[in-house]
């Protein structure tokens, strides 16, 4: 038998982690001297070679004595006082007082041990996530401007929400006739919150000024029920009403993307049973809303100024919105427990076109972590009977609130999407 040919055989593999550790310091080193060279700053610590050499010194001293780490330690020290040396002379001759350029020199340093020590992915890792925040000082600085104390509370929210009451709570049954513990309680509102949290972000920050098409995008990962609500009022003052349609149909489309990302998150069994019906009515509204989308930039005559919609989706994680969404949860949890009890795969079937015309997430939820007397294939037809449903209420919505000039197209997508959904849900 032939033994396959290994490359990194040909040379020792200290020959490696040197190149490594070289060329991952010079790289660091080109990013200060690319970055320095439009500045005016002319007090630099060094750049390419200077770096370079820095992580090549690190080498050197640790491969002496990797055991106890005295070279490595000593040179550590000799750095700092050159480094502390440098800042202080930066200080009194520009009164700068940034230490980017010393703590990247130090990390330099540092590669040598990281490459001897740590898997490559990590130092990869490492490598690029420095590059990156070099280059992202003043985005960082623009985003940061833009952000109030209250945009950090709410940060801090999620994170308690997610990462300290969720891993506190008991995964036990509170019962033995519900299937409903705080933990499964607690993980709906956090996968809810944590999908519209990021959609408002995108929408507050990232696309301040978004347009109707983008703002009916983001909306849907908040909330397609209210965005329809936003658009349709939208459309008496914006005369463009087969964009208006197509932004709400849109929204409609993402809803299918959110409920089966929750679906994969909670319940992949169900997941699959959906994915054919839900990959169908996305296509199909997405051709719609495309097809609206050309038929406008057919018809227009001469092109207009785009239209900004300011952000007038409420925060995700208010209180108040996670107590409704409890509420409704733990009210769906009762109900449609007795109901599955006392009229089996038909009454859930039922059930699921009457809770269309509230939240439907709390619902969906529900049946996705609950264990009912029902098979699988019937608690994906009442997800997909209450996502019809849904969409006839949002019709409705969007009839009653907006300009006529738009009822025809949102009669025509909408009517497509409730036609299918009960045929799929048939087959």
């Amino acid at each position: 038998m032939h033994s396959s040919f290994d490359i990194t055989t040909l040379f020792p593999t200290d020959f490696y982690r040197f190149v490594v550790v070289t060329v991952f310091s010079l790289l660091l080193g080109l990013e200060q001297r690319i970055k320095h060279s439009s500045s005016n700053t002319s007090t630099i610590f060094g750049t390419d070679r200077t770096f370079t050499f820095i992580g090549i010194l690190g080498f050197v001293l640790y491969i002496i004595q990797p055991q106890t780490l005295l070279p490595f330690m000593l040179g550590a020290l000799i750095l700092g006082g050159l480094l502390i040396t440098f800042y202080l002379k930066k200080i009194n001759t520009e009164n700068n007082y940034g230490i980017t350029t010393i703590v990247l020199a130090f990390i330099t340093y540092c590669l040598a041990p990281l490459v001897y020590t740590q898997p490559h992915w990590l130092v990869i890792l490492l490598v690029v996530v420095l590059l990156v925040l070099e280059e992202l000082k003043k985005p960082l600085y623009d985003f940061s401007q833009k952000m109030n104390n209250e945009e950090f509370i709410t940060l801090a929210k999620f994170l308690v929400m997610s990462g300290v009451i969720l891993p506190l709570l008991p995964n036990q049954s509170i019962s033995p006739i519900i299937n409903f513990s705080p933990y499964k309680f607690w993980l709906a509102i956090v996968a809810i919150s944590g999908i519209s949290y990021g959609s408002y972000l995108l929408k507050k920050y990232i696309f301040p000024q978004s347009g109707v098409i983008l703002t009916g995008i983001l909306g849907g990962m908040y909330s397609s029920t209210a965005t329809t609500f936003i658009l349709a009022k939208k459309s008496k003052d914006i005369d463009e009403p087969r964009k208006i349609s197509a932004a709400i149909i849109l929204a409609t489309s993402m809803m299918f993307i959110r409920i089966f990302v929750l679906a994969l998150i909670f319940n992949k069994s169900i997941a699959y049973h959906i994915a054919p019906a839900f990959g169908i009515l996305f296509c199909i509204s997405l051709i719609t809303a495309v097809v609206m989308l050309w038929q406008d930039k057919k018809l227009q005559n001469s092109p207009k100024n785009p239209v900004h919609i300011e952000n007038a989706l409420g925060n995700p994680l208010e209180l108040k919105t996670a107590f409704v969404f409890g509420v409704l949860f733990v009210f769906f949890s009762v109900l449609t427990h007795y109901v599955t009890e006392a009229f089996s795969t038909q009454g859930i079937k039922i059930l699921s076109y009457l809770v269309g015309v509230t939240d439907i997430d709390p619902f969906i939820i529900n049946i996705l972590q609950s264990k009912y007397n029902v098979t699988e294939g019937a608690l994906a037809i009442a997800i997909i009977n209450a996502v019809t449903s849904n969409n006839l209420l949002k019709m409705m919505y969007a009839i009653s609130l907006s300009a006529k000039s738009i009822h025809r197209y949102i009669i025509m997508g909408f009517s497509a999407l409730i036609v299918l959904g009960i045929i799929l849900a048939f087959l």
